[in-house]
């Protein structure tokens, strides 16, 4: 959760859009415009046509992308590693006059995508995930390949599809509440192409990656990475899938399938350069999942270093930090969210409650009470089949709601609630200094270490082993070997 102290980026729970909340945006724009302008430096590997109509969108665009994606990552080392890897690929005789812009984007979230003019985009959480140069280049090859084949931007229609690229992105990031809904609920994507335009783009970027020297074979090598990704997500029940690469990228099994035939036209397996040790080199260090700006998700509790608060969620919850609000889910379809606003001093809690923000309030059960020495109130409201729990917490000069919904027959609001809320409070100083964000560190294996022994060094993590295997591309039997690289993700 953003400590801006308001309603910041990103989706929105449906909970909330069925209570009625006000002030939810997906782009925060209200005095933060430097942060939202294009690096003054950015990693460029050429000049960006400057007389291009698309390239015109696409500049207009960027700083919304900036600011729906948490800005640019800044980090001189892996921006040199990922240029490197686009600049080999620009040597491409098919299309010499194409050049593009890489801007890492500072998300946990796994993406990567491009915008006509030459706008390619990566994320750290997608970095994170990848093991080699090799399926960097991959993934970024098959992002220009979407560029090279004017798969956005059909020649032929090229005054309709300006229009339309600059309405797409204007719906899925603009302001309109109607285009908000539907980015949540996943109906509109950043990138929508149809399933032969994404079959042809790997083809055309598996050709791109095995004329630059890369191992052809990286593409199938991510995209089952992706696949296993996608099976932990259902899992852990991560709910930001807007702004996920699987929103647009599926990784069927013959998808997989197709990528390696294709790779087996260039070279045979074990071939290629995969150019490991620079890219972990790049990647050492880099923040992984949430800033502190946005707080900590320690197993069941939600830390904000920043803000000072913390809470805890119930066995059996998952929570998904997000710039918008701390989100929860467990069983019984019983969700929990988190959030804060700013609220007049003079304004009393229970007054703000009723100020028309709850659809379905019922005034008769609004009560006032103290939650670790905060002044609180919370009330009950109904709506559309669901129930509602809503706390509002006054502390340090911030007000901040906990919302927990269930079904209407569910009986599990009661304890939920209350013991979501009691568990509300304010950090130390002391508590809030030890607070750090988690980085990816590459370790060298030590003769007489194993998975298990490798991924107990991490922290901040739920299900160690698997998450260890997740990032390292391991199936369930793999072994390390005394002296290989490996990941692991710790706040040291």
């Amino acid at each position: 959760m953003s400590s801006s102290g308001r309603i910041p980026r990103r989706g929105v729970l449906s909970l909330v859009l069925a209570l009625g909340l006000a002030g939810c945006q997906v782009l925060d724009s209200a005095g933060n415009g430097d942060a939202f302008r294009p690096s003054a430096n950015p990693v460029i590997v050429d000049t960006v046509t400057r007389n291009d109509r698309m390239a015109a969108i696409a500049r207009e665009q960027h700083p919304r992308i900036l600011a729906t994606y948490g800005g640019e990552y800044s980090d001189q080392k892996l921006e040199r590693m990922v240029a490197r890897v686009v600049g080999t690929l620009t040597l491409d005789p098919d299309n010499p006059n194409q050049t593009y812009q890489i801007t890492i984007l500072n998300s946990p979230n796994i993406n990567a995508f491009a915008l006509p003019g030459g706008y390619l985009y990566v994320t750290r959480g997608l970095l994170a995930l990848a093991n080699d140069s090799a399926e960097l280049a991959a993934v970024l090859a098959h992002e220009m390949a979407h560029v090279t084949a004017n798969h956005g931007i059909q020649r032929q229609q090229k005054e309709a599809e300006e229009v339309l690229a600059s309405q797409v992105v204007n719906d899925v990031l603009g302001s309109d509440p109607a285009a908000r809904v539907a980015l949540v609920r996943g109906k509109l994507r950043l990138a929508q192409f149809s399933r032969n335009q994404e079959l042809e783009a790997d083809a055309i970027g598996i050709r791109s990656i095995a004329r630059a020297g890369y191992d052809p074979f990286a593409a199938a090598r991510f995209l089952q990475s992706m696949a296993a990704y996608s099976a932990s997500r259902s899992v852990t029940g991560a709910v930001d899938e807007n702004l996920d690469f699987l929103a647009s990228h599926p990784t069927a099994p013959q998808r997989i399938e197709l990528a390696l035939r294709h790779a087996r036209l260039y070279a045979p397996p074990g071939t290629g350069n995969r150019d490991r040790n620079q890219f972990l080199d790049g990647l050492d260090g880099m923040l992984f999942g949430d800033t502190p700006d946005e707080g900590f998700v320690r197993g069941r509790t939600f830390l904000h270093p920043k803000l000072g608060v913390a809470f805890a969620v119930p066995e059996g919850f998952v929570i998904d930090n997000t710039a918008a609000a701390v989100t929860a889910a467990g069983p019984g379809d019983v969700a929990i969210r988190f959030d804060g606003v700013s609220i007049d001093q003079r304004v009393s809690l229970a007054d703000y409650v009723r100020s028309g923000w709850v659809a379905g309030l019922d005034p008769n059960t609004i009560r006032q009470q103290t939650i670790n020495g905060n002044e609180a109130v919370s009330a009950r409201a109904r709506a559309d089949g669901w129930q509602f729990d809503v706390t509002v917490i006054r502390a340090a000069g911030q007000v901040y709601r906990l919302l927990t919904a269930a079904p209407a027959a569910s009986t599990a609001l009661d304890t939920i609630a209350t013991d979501v809320g009691a568990s509300f409070r304010t950090l130390s100083a002391a508590e809030r200094e030890t607070l750090r964000p988690l980085r990816i560190r590459v370790v060298t294996v030590q003769a007489g270490q194993t998975v298990a022994t490798l991924a107990a060094q991490m922290q901040g993590v739920d299900r160690k082993m698997d998450m260890f295997r997740l990032i390292n591309a391991m199936n369930a039997g793999a072994t390390v070997s005394a002296g290989a690289r490996v990941k692991i993700i710790t706040d040291r």
